[in-house]
């Protein structure tokens, strides 16, 4: 995990809530957890502060204030859009938000969760989330690019596993056959869909065994569905993939919510779900696996994630 440029405290966020909140100042504000850009802090019971711990994390602060709350209201699950902003003051140089609290823990870490109402709930999301997006929607060189972009880094990262302790079951031709497969795959010639852009199971959400909610919006982009749609792999058993693209579908073709994005939403028809959409998805998936088995020796979680995604990978049959 990078190291923080700026030091953030609990006693900083209530300060700055003082300055631009005031109405918030009486609430107790506790640590909660640090990701890769931002930190989080509990304000009360049912808000959380997020705030960039360094200056890429003060982009991506910009982009959920801007395009999370037109999103938010279209989405048949919770999403933690910004209900207040915050400036810089106080010695903080960066933007700041206050989203509300989400129920729930990680469905990475959750110790079970129904994975056939999780398909539901998930291929639902995404057909309502994927609609054409403006032309300045962010960019991100990383997802919702043409698979064969990837090509590069995925070959990096599958080296670097090659020495790395633990490795040693590691099927390098299997996973070399799964990516020429989905490199074959047609490229997406649709439009530039909307993407949550970092869709895996630590940003979904499981409260009482079902999906609750969907966090961390910080890759937000435009482009190829099919790096969302990976997350079929990532999260849910090859029987439940079936159910998954089914309410994709019917969410993605259901007109009055595709008619309440307006301009957004002038390509009339929906995305296609075919075997190349499926080829691609499948192939981003092997790719996050590699990422997280090459890079996550320090969180545990996101290590579990890659093994378990690759595994499912290799044992799902392209297609399916």
């Amino acid at each position: 995990m990078p190291a923080a440029e700026v030091e953030i405290s609990a006693d900083l966020v209530r300060r700055l809530l003082a300055d631009q909140h005031p109405d918030l100042a009486g609430r107790p504000v506790e640590f909660l957890a640090n990701g890769w850009d931002n930190e989080l802090y509990r304000v009360g019971d049912g808000l959380i502060a997020r705030l960039p711990r360094r200056a890429l994390g003060a982009q991506i602060i910009k982009n959920e204030q801007r395009w999370l709350p037109r999103l938010a209201p279209r989405l048949p699950l919770p999403i933690p859009f910004p209900e207040r902003t915050g400036l810089p003051a106080l010695g903080y140089p960066h933007s700041w938000s206050v989203v509300p609290y989400l129920p729930g823990v990680p469905a990475a870490q959750a110790g079970s969760f129904d994975p056939a109402a999780a398909a539901a709930a998930l291929g639902g999301f995404l057909g309502a989330l994927h609609v054409p997006a403006p032309a300045d929607a962010p960019a991100n060189p990383f997802r919702g690019v043409p698979l064969a972009q990837r090509a590069g880094s995925f070959a990096a990262n599958l080296a670097l596993l090659t020495g790395q302790a633990g490795q040693e079951l590691l099927d390098r031709d299997a996973v070399l056959r799964g990516w020429d497969a989905a490199l074959a795959a047609p490229r997406y010639d649709g439009p530039p869909l909307w993407l949550h852009g970092d869709l895996h199971p630590a940003n979904v959400l499981v409260n009482d065994g079902q999906v609750s909610g969907v966090i961390d919006f910080g890759d937000i982009t435009a482009g190829d569905p099919a790096s969302d749609l990976s997350v079929a792999w990532m999260l849910l058993p090859p029987g439940c993939h079936a159910s998954f693209w089914s309410a994709y579908q019917t969410a993605g073709s259901a007109g009055g919510s595709r008619a309440s994005w307006g301009s957004w939403a002038s390509w009339g028809s929906r995305v296609r779900v075919d075997d190349a959409l499926r080829a691609r998805a499948r192939g981003w998936a092997l790719n996050l696996a590699i990422v997280f088995l090459a890079h996550s020796q320090d969180n545990p979680v996101l290590l579990e994630v890659g093994r378990r995604t690759l595994r499912t990978v290799l044992e799902d049959r392209p297609g399916g």
